[in-house]
């Protein structure tokens, strides 16, 4: 039987930007989408395409409108475990991972430094391969991104970046989830990023274009992103039609910008470099007199833990500041991936307008 199954979603949902109705159905079961993630690694954005990226939103928005709004119970993960390896300590990665894993049916199990010392009790080799024989996927938090290379290489099952030196890209759908709630659309929006070239600001520049958003970001002389990665970034723009701009000056990069983004200027492991880098970022605090640069639309957004230091209470605490619902959105685009990347679910809302 053929049957249309339209819900409007309820007040709540539409202020937090919702715009989404329930797809048709045959027979009960959602339309199959095309793009298929089952089997995959997140080690970094850069190996997937636009639309691959705009399934996880969709899939996100889809789970959290269902558990949340709904309140359904989706034990999509049943019979499912996860092995969390954390080599760096974490509020949000953890959290979000393990009450969403657990959340769908699943079994997480937390793994520190004191339980698994990646390549030195054992090598990355055998450690992959005892986990790929007793979970089914691994969420790892570590220094290096080349041990994630090496534990998908050896791994049989998905293996997902936590976060690394190099990339943090289930923030980044964390980050995305939040602005196409508040916007409605993630086309056309100019990111203007104020900070380190770090991890956060590289998972941006491999991802931003995709979606038709610009990039403008400011770094202190000395604190740029990878080349590499720029130069991949240059070209993700030319193929889409979008602009990147990289300056060391802040107000420049905050000019014009939609979504004003900064980050830890110190991050864990460079603790000794605390002095110095307070020094190098002298200038680069966000606040009101950034925004004022900025678009009359402009948010806030910082992945956290915040210091005073890179964003002043003004800005952090105002209404034009998203934090908070882009620290919950941790969970539903974790809860996201790991569904896309372990089973054949398909999202029942219709697909969002990207």
């Amino acid at each position: 039987m053929l049957f249309n199954l339209r819900i409007l979603l309820n007040n709540a949902a539409l202020r937090n930007g919702h715009n989404f109705v329930v797809r048709n159905f045959r027979c009960g079961q959602p339309l199959q989408n095309k793009v298929q993630l089952k089997g995959r690694d997140l080690l970094t954005l850069k190996n997937f395409t636009g639309e691959e990226i705009k399934y996880m939103l969709w899939l996100s928005a889809d789970l959290k409108f269902r558990i949340k709004e709904k309140g359904e119970y989706l034990p999509l993960l049943q019979g499912k475990s996860l092995g969390m390896i954390f080599e760096k300590r974490s509020t949000r990665t953890r959290l979000s991972t393990e009450t969403g894993f657990a959340l769908l049916g699943g079994h997480p199990c937390f793994l520190t430094t004191q339980d698994i010392h990646l390549g030195v009790n054992e090598s990355l080799m055998d450690t992959a391969r005892v986990l790929s024989s007793m979970t089914d996927a691994v969420l790892a938090r570590v220094y290096k991104q080349s041990d994630l290379d090496i534990l998908a290489k050896e791994a049989s099952i998905p293996i997902i970046n936590g976060l690394s030196d190099s990339y943090h890209p289930i923030q980044i759908l964390a980050d995305y989830l939040t602005l196409q709630e508040h916007y409605g659309s993630l086309k056309g929006l100019t990111l203007s990023w104020i900070g380190d070239g770090n991890n956060i600001l590289h998972s941006i520049m491999m991802s931003a274009a995709k979606f038709g958003m610009h990039l403008q970001a400011a770094t202190p002389k000395g604190y740029e992103p990878d080349p590499s990665v720029t130069k991949l970034a240059e070209q993700y723009a030319k193929e889409n039609g979008t602009k990147l701009s990289l300056t060391n000056d802040p107000l420049e990069a905050a000019r014009g910008g939609n979504v004003l983004i900064t980050d830890t200027w110190i991050s864990m492991g460079q603790e000794e470099e605390k002095k110095k880098r307070l020094q190098a970022f002298q200038g680069y605090q966000v606040t009101m007199k950034t925004a004022k640069v900025a678009a009359s639309d402009w948010t806030f957004l910082h992945c956290l833990p915040r210091k005073p230091e890179e964003v002043d209470d003004e800005v952090f605490y105002s209404p034009r500041s998203l934090v908070f619902p882009e620290a919950e959105n941790r969970k539903w685009t974790i809860m996201a991936v790991m569904v896309s990347l372990l089973t054949d679910y398909s999202p029942q809302l219709q697909k969002p307008k990207f």
